[in-house]
């Protein structure tokens, strides 16, 4: 479909694994309609937190074949080697939202952009290019609440559990979400079958949960 002949609506940007130990930083983008948002909140659609892993990797699959959609995937030493040049969360997260953005612009036509609200206002805007410029950005808390942000979240974190099962499975370590003792006791494992060395293919090295895993 021509970009120009596209129907009004949203983008919504949101992200998932960024509190996640293991696995990447996925950062999802949604265009959809008024109608869309409709079918999709009739649906179930709602803030990814709210939903379990099941619900969520369903909801995902149809929002996937309804709506326009990008998915920006920041594998661990991807991650790992940004966090070391944005010194700072807040950046890395801005630039992979301003990525994210940008490649849905290429889909879609679009002026309305929401997505949660991290840090500085500035760290997005600054991160943008020229077609992500051109269009309004509203970031707020609790943007979850708007149906296309919610979308995304949903579609960032199916991705992420899936990016999370292949890891584990190449590795032969269960390697379980979020950063709690099971994650160390998964890290020590870890090292123990693979090396420290390796680490980094498969965590966020700048979590305090590394210095717990390796001590």
């Amino acid at each position: 479909m021509n970009p120009s002949s596209q129907p009004t609506g949203q983008i919504g940007i949101d992200e998932s694994g960024k509190g996640d130990y293991f696995g990447p930083l996925v950062i999802a983008g949604v265009f959809a309609t008024p109608d869309q948002e409709r079918q999709l909140k009739a649906a179930g659609v709602r803030d990814s937190k709210m939903l379990s892993d099941a619900k969520a990797t369903a909801l995902s699959a149809q929002i996937r074949s309804t709506c326009p959609h990008t998915l920006v995937v920041i594998g661990p030493e991807r991650y790992n080697s940004l966090h070391g040049s944005f010194k700072n969360l807040n950046r890395l997260l801005a630039w992979g939202h301003a990525r994210a953005i940008e490649n849905l612009l290429e889909q879609v036509s679009c002026d309305r952009v929401i997505a949660d609200q991290f840090g500085d206002e500035r760290f997005l805007h600054n991160a943008l290019m020229a077609k992500g410029r051109s269009v309004k950005l509203i970031q707020k808390p609790r943007a979850e609440e708007e149906v296309a942000v919610a979308a995304a979240s949903i579609v960032a974190r199916a991705e992420f559990l899936r990016r999370l099962q292949e890891l584990s499975s190449r590795y032969g370590v269960l390697l379980p979400k979020g950063a709690s003792d099971a994650v160390i006791v998964a890290g020590k494992a870890f090292v123990q079958k693979h090396g420290s060395e390796v680490l980094g293919q498969v965590a966020k090295l700048h979590f305090r949960t590394t210095e717990r895993v390796l001590g």
